[in-house]
């Protein structure tokens, strides 16, 4: 009895139960606020996941808009091949390959520099003399000794760019090109190759069985497992922080009335310290949590700082926002912002706006999009450089939001000082209720020895009539 007592304790004298009076008038709005607050988490999630998952419905289909620069050197049966395969596999499932001539391109340097800059998200390029030193290789000798198939074919491309996408579309669609390839070249020079074949030579045929592999450039490799967290769960959490921060911060500022004592100016700057202490030291444990897991990966000190920086100033952005939110709108409807406010940024960073729909490109706006594009240029060594549009947008944010938060600290202030002034009032009133109710009792109890002794008065004057002729009077 006493363990099932822990779960189930006595109920208390006040408790009453569901048939009581207390009930009258309560029932029928209580089941209506419970099943309309269910409907309305239930529409914020479907609308929420809806925009999330729609970003990568049917993404495979627009793979399309993904240009890969290609450019042939050799001019003979290898490049043949690398042009044969990109015409077999032209879908719109595979990405577009936009084949450009030697003069635009003069140089491989050329070719990396336009990945570099974000041109192409990656390029193919035939080596030059390739088909020469293949057939030369068949003849046997030293060229079938000194022959590397990967030096027929070579694709270049950013792996830190969006690395599962970059795992997942722009390498395996280059594996499958270069298998692609080789068959084409097969087909186009197998019987001919076979005829030059020096077949007494190991060295040459080994070259006849594997004519053509893929060479990589790869300008940032980006390997390791937690690469995958960057550009998603790694983006929610400076604005998560800032809530959880905002959330602790009123409720102190207002248990200790802050907001109704203290002058506003005095209220923003105590803000101001708080909010850049704390996303200072925030982005540097952001930063500390991807250098400490990095394994391998290639970055150093200065990139660490820059990162530093940059996810400094996506918190204290994240901190306005959010600090006009609770500014302004009801606490029970804040976490309806916050949960929105999260999945429309993480939703910008986690799939390149190439593969989602139209529609979507206007998370360019966002500041998790614009941080992760200044991210990606911070750990490639200055690739793919967005800050001409990005720093614009994020102090963009920074300088309407600031302004914002301080009319929303205004506006807390004010509701505080009413709210305070209120409070003193209605405490002014019971206090004089209560002195009023003293001054009543000291009458009434006036009144009543007032009464007592009247009553007294009239007993005894009673008696005396009474009981008077009994009594001798005095000599």
């Amino acid at each position: 009895m006493g363990f099932v007592s822990l779960f189930l304790p006595e109920t208390s004298s006040h408790r009453v139960g569901h048939r009581d009076p207390f009930w009258n008038g309560r029932k029928k709005p209580f089941m209506i606020a419970a099943i309309a607050s269910a409907m309305l988490l239930q529409i914020l999630f479907l609308m929420n996941m809806s925009y999330l998952f729609g970003s990568l419905f049917k993404s495979e289909h627009r793979v399309h808009n993904l240009h890969i620069l290609t450019v042939d050197y050799d001019g003979g049966v290898i490049g043949k091949s690398l042009q044969g395969a990109i015409t077999q596999l032209k879908a719109d499932t595979f990405p577009t390959f936009d084949i450009e001539n030697t003069t635009k391109y003069p140089a491989v340097e050329d070719i990396v520099r336009s990945v570099r800059k974000g041109e192409h998200w990656a390029a193919v390029f035939s080596h030059a003399g390739a088909s020469e030193r293949l057939a030369a290789a068949l003849e046997g000798g030293d060229a079938a000794a000194a022959y590397d198939s990967t030096n027929t074919l070579t694709y270049v491309w950013n792996e830190v760019r969006y690395p599962a996408m970059e795992d997942g579309t722009i390498k395996s669609s280059m594996s499958q090109l270069m298998a692609v390839a080789r068959i084409a070249y097969n087909h186009m020079n197998g019987t001919g190759a076979l005829q030059t074949l020096n077949k007494n030579d190991p060295a040459a045929l080994q070259v006849f069985l594997d004519p053509i592999q893929a060479g990589e450039i790869n300008i940032m490799p980006t390997t390791q497992g937690t690469r995958v967290l960057y550009n998603t769960v790694a983006m929610v959490l400076p604005i998560i922080l800032q809530f959880f921060f905002l959330m602790a911060i009123n409720g102190v500022s207002a248990e200790f009335k802050l907001y109704s004592h203290l002058p506003v100016l005095n209220n923003g700057i105590i803000r101001l310290v708080l909010s850049l202490s704390y996303t200072f030291i925030g982005s540097l444990c952001w930063a500390g949590y991807v250098w400490a897991f990095r394994e391998t990966w290639s970055v150093g000190a200065g990139q660490f700082f820059c990162t530093w920086v940059i996810i400094w100033l996506f918190m204290h952005i994240n901190f306005i926002v959010i600090d006009v939110a609770t500014g302004f709108i009801p606490m029970t409807f804040l976490p309806f912002f916050v949960l929105t406010w999260v999945i429309l940024n993480v939703t910008s960073t986690i799939w390149p706006f190439e593969l989602a729909p139209a529609f979507y490109r206007w998370g360019y706006v966002l500041p998790a999009h614009e941080v992760w594009q200044v991210l990606i240029q911070i750990w490639s060594g200055g690739a793919v450089d967005r800050l001409y549009q990005a720093l614009p947008i994020l102090f963009t944010w920074e300088v309407v939001f600031l302004p914002l938060a301080i009319v929303a600290l205004n506006h807390r202030c004010k509701v505080a000082e009413r709210e305070h002034l209120a409070a003193e009032e209605e405490r002014r009133q019971l206090i004089l209720k209560a002195e009023k109710g003293k001054e009543d009792e000291v009458v009434e109890e006036e009144a009543s020895s007032l009464v007592d002794a009247k009553v007294q008065s009239f007993e005894a004057e009673g008696q005396r009539d009474v009981y008077a002729p009994a009594i001798a009077p005095p000599v």
